[in-house]
């Protein structure tokens, strides 16, 4: 009964509750149109258009845990639509603007998706299985002050470095045209797009200031859920209709009432001794971590799902650094972050991947080359900034 205690935590419900709400901005309309506004005021190039796609998937990943829906549900529509009417087809004219776009929205969605604990599935899931072997806690906000800046350094690059990669041939775009008619479609912001803007808005001060309001983060998010219930922003066939977030529930409760069993049983000290006794170890240090991180990202190139990759390799990466005796926290850290952006190599590397490949306007190579050069530029700026960075949160209690 032990395995099954998982549907109790409330990680579960916490992802489950995001889920609900990320589904909001797809039924209401408000992903379309914030995406549409932001192309009006900065779409003027190819070039701006990308650093759009940037701000929208950002603006959306608080409360998205799904980056297959932010990325391949939200964004990619849009962004997809607008190729084709810059007269960039998959087949006769990929290169004019759609193949830079498309690819830019996946490794921008990789880049978000670890700035917050809910803006990634697989980081809820990822942070309970490295608290039941490292016993530490990391909450919302403290995940946010970790992640956040170094994403915002990766946001500011992306899209000009994936620019530079892919060169689209078209430079110029009519955004004033093309948001307008978006917009028109749209018609005036309902009252259920008001709603669902202060349940989100209520939601991420809830997860901010969740210490001082005497609450965890995930009765915050249910707490969410039940105001755009009660609103009506969102009716009780839609939270049914989530396929996504019931079938994460059923498999995130396993995974972690295992995960739990398993901790609970003394498995994760009997690895731990064992990789001691049989394998010789470099000392501990951040050149552990950086070696560890490293193999992390090397080995996405087996796995197709990102909450595949979490739940099959976190533990082991987690159970070495503990036998190295490497700073947990610190660890702790580098691997939670690669879970996202380490799947940037592959065009399979999350959900998301082959939704916007399946458009027709991307080659492997061109793919692998720039989610290559993006997840080691990433894997740099963590391993020489951020572990800095997180060792000054930790010693002055911020973390």
């Amino acid at each position: 009964m032990d395995v099954l205690s998982g549907f109790s935590s409330g990680t579960t419900w916490l992802v489950f509750s995001a889920f609900t709400l990320s589904a909001a901005f797809v039924t209401t309309g408000l992903g379309k149109r914030l995406a549409y506004w932001f192309i009006l005021k900065f779409g003027g190039t190819t070039l701006r258009l990308g650093y759009v796609t940037a701000l929208l998937d950002l603006m959306l990943s608080p409360a998205t845990p799904s980056n297959t829906a932010r990325a391949g549900g939200v964004v990619f529509p849009i962004i997809n639509s607008i190729a084709l009417v810059l007269g960039s087809t998959p087949k006769e004219s990929p290169r004019q603007a759609g193949r830079y776009l498309m690819v830019n929205i996946y490794m921008v969605t990789k880049t978000t998706s670890y700035m917050f604990l809910t803006a990634f599935a697989g980081n809820a899931l990822a942070l309970q299985l490295i608290s039941d072997i490292f016993h530490i806690r990391i909450s919302w906000v403290g995940w946010a002050l970790a992640g956040v800046p170094l994403g915002l350094l990766m946001l500011a690059v992306i899209p000009y470095i994936t620019y530079k990669i892919v060169r689209p041939q078209l430079k110029e775009i009519d955004n004033v045209k093309i948001a307008t008619a978006g917009l028109n479609d749209l018609g005036p912001i309902s009252s259920k797009e008001k709603g669902l803007i202060v349940v989100f808005i209520s939601a991420l001060s809830g997860w901010i200031f969740s210490h001082y309001l005497g609450l965890n983060e995930s009765s915050v998010a249910v707490i969410a859920m039940a105001g755009a219930l009660l609103t009506n922003v969102i009716c009780w066939n839609d939270v049914l209709q989530n396929k996504g977030g019931w079938n994460t529930l059923i498999w995130y409760g396993g995974i972690i009432g295992l995960s739990a069993t398993l901790s609970k049983e003394g498995f994760f000290k009997w690895l731990a001794a064992f990789m001691s006794e049989h394998l010789d170890f470099l000392g501990a240090g951040n050149t552990t971590i950086v070696i560890i991180v490293f193999l992390s990202i090397v080995v996405r190139y087996l796995f197709a799902s990102g909450g595949a990759y979490v739940a099959a390799m976190v533990p082991v990466f987690a159970t070495v650094g503990l036998v190295t005796g490497t700073a947990p926290a610190l660890l702790a850290l580098a691997i939670l972050f690669s879970n996202s952006y380490g799947g940037c190599i592959t065009h399979y590397g999350g959900a998301a991947g082959p939704i916007i490949f399946a458009a027709g306007y991307n080659d492997i190579k061109s793919w692998w080359l720039t989610g290559t050069i993006i997840a080691l530029l990433t894997f740099l700026l963590h391993m020489v900034v951020g572990i800095p960075w997180w060792g000054f949160l930790i010693q002055h209690g911020i973390l």
